[in-house]
């Protein structure tokens, strides 16, 4: 009798282990607008770090959108006919991202939003940052630096893409606090240094003498910025430069006194974002396995079922860029 026990318990031991061993993980996608600048890079690295995907309990294929949203749509439709557990999206265009989600909900395959937005209520959630409020702080920072008068241009990110719009909004509401300053053009370069170089290069010479300070919608293109002015034999220190996103050469800027940048954290955004995929197929005994949400008590995990998660920006400074660039260094 012993002996049968003693057997019985082995097997049921193996079987439990068994069942273990052919969990299978949570397939998740990820659609990201592109992936030449550094800061998708980041977020593509941040997801490949996450605990969940370390451990197996989740497994992320992560896709170059480039720049197109023909891509993206397709790659959405890809993974709707591999029926992946959940997609994660990060749209080049607003509007046109919601026919895709709108093909992924019908699927019933929840879609987390991340980094921009998709003009659309079917999103599962959204964990991202507020792109209003960091254009308002970067056009800020620079309007403070040239005492609120002057005259200042503007390189914008892709037309379409929501952190174009909502950072233009946050320029705007900036710039209505100092209405002795002069908008003398504003045009995209597209999240592109090389691009924003030759924008600046062109504005330097219609605008000989004129131009005070320089508000980049991302640090790419505000360092494009800074290269034509280095480029012709002008003193960086004459204008006030402004970026978002804290990619490292914006850091090391920073450290320069070269410009000003408020840094998004794509590691937040990323673990976040995968965290709340997986939830929403495993159900609500998933724990959340990111230090993220113990980063930022502000943002609560909330069952993981919130409709936005809003990772909270952090104005680089003088004082902090060293311990940034520490963590920088590390991941």
């Amino acid at each position: 009798m012993k002996l049968k026990l003693a057997f019985f318990a082995t097997a049921m031991t193996c079987m439990v282990f068994s069942g273990v061993a052919e969990a299978k993980p949570v397939k998740i996608g990820v659609s990201l607008y592109g992936l030449k600048a550094e800061f998708m890079q980041l977020w593509a690295a941040a997801a490949k770090n996450s605990p969940a995907v370390k451990n197996g309990t989740a497994e992320v294929t992560v896709l170059d959108g480039r720049y197109d949203a023909l891509v993206q749509q397709s790659q959405i439709e890809t993974m709707i006919n591999q029926h992946y557990d959940a997609i994660i999206f990060a749209p080049i265009d607003a509007d046109a991202a919601a026919a895709a989600v709108e093909e992924a909900s019908k699927a019933h395959i929840p879609v987390i939003g991340t980094n921009t937005r998709a003009n659309t209520d079917l999103l599962t959630s959204y964990v991202g940052s507020d792109d209003v409020k960091s254009g308002y702080l970067e056009a800020k920072a620079v309007l403070d630096k040239i005492g609120c008068k002057g005259n200042v241009v503007i390189i914008e990110g892709p037309i379409g893409i929501s952190a174009q719009v909502q950072r233009s909004e946050g320029n705007k509401k900036a710039l209505a606090e100092c209405p002795d300053v002069k908008v003398l053009a504003m045009k995209t370069a597209n999240w592109s240094r090389a691009e924003a170089q030759t924008l600046m290069e062109d504005w330097l010479t219609r605008f000989r003498g004129r131009i005070n300070g320089v508000i980049g919608q991302n640090d790419e293109m505000a360092l494009g910025a800074i290269e034509a002015i280095k480029a012709a034999d002008l003193k960086v220190s004459d204008f006030a430069i402004g970026g978002i996103d804290g990619i490292t050469d914006a850091l090391l800027a920073v450290k320069a006194g070269e410009m000003t940048s408020i840094l998004q954290d794509a590691n937040a955004q990323a673990q976040g974002s995968i965290d709340v995929a997986i939830r929403q197929v495993d159900g609500p005994s998933y724990k959340p396995q990111s230090a993220i949400w113990a980063q930022y008590p502000q943002m609560p995990w909330d069952g993981g079922t919130a409709k936005n998660y809003n990772v909270p920006w952090t104005p680089v400074t003088p004082e902090n860029v060293d311990a940034l660039l520490k963590v920088r260094e590390q991941k």
